[in-house]
């Protein structure tokens, strides 16, 4: 099975992050296209990327209703999820490690909540200048 352009990464959801000098994209296999009823990937300038951060409970950080989405609590949330706040995307499994991102001036989202084991590589890689071919975070922090 070869990575996509740009060398890849999957995490334990099996989502892909791929990242350049203008974008972090969320690359959705089709199980998670079905799940969060999307047909393309979800694309965000870095430019609306204002804060990041890590957490071990992400379901605490899920604000209004799947719109359209999915949600078994515990158990699986995916896709556009509502509030009085904006749409966030949503893709989170389990209780397992997490990355929230806050946009602002973004088209469609105003937050993304990811399950993720390379939060802080996302993390660290977006402090970083970047090449403008999509790359692996985990790669651009690697020593």
């Amino acid at each position: 099975m070869s990575k996509p352009a740009g060398a890849a990464w999957q995490t334990e959801v099996m989502v892909t992050l791929l990242l350049d000098s203008a974008q972090l994209e969320v690359v959705l296999s089709a199980t998670e296209r079905a799940a969060a009823f999307r047909k393309r990937n979800v694309q965000v300038a870095r430019e609306h990327i204002t804060k990041v951060q890590l957490t071990d409970d992400a379901w605490s950080w899920l604000r209004g209703v799947p719109r359209p989405g999915l949600l078994v609590p515990g158990v699986i949330a995916s896709g556009s999820f509502e509030s009085a706040g904006g749409v966030d995307f949503v893709l989170v499994r389990r209780r397992r490690p997490s990355v929230v991102v806050d946009l602002d001036g973004d088209a469609e989202f105003q937050r993304l909540v990811l399950t993720t084991r390379h939060g802080l590589a996302l993390v660290q890689a977006l402090r970083l200048d970047v090449e403008d071919e999509p790359a692996d975070v985990a790669d651009l922090v690697a020593p």
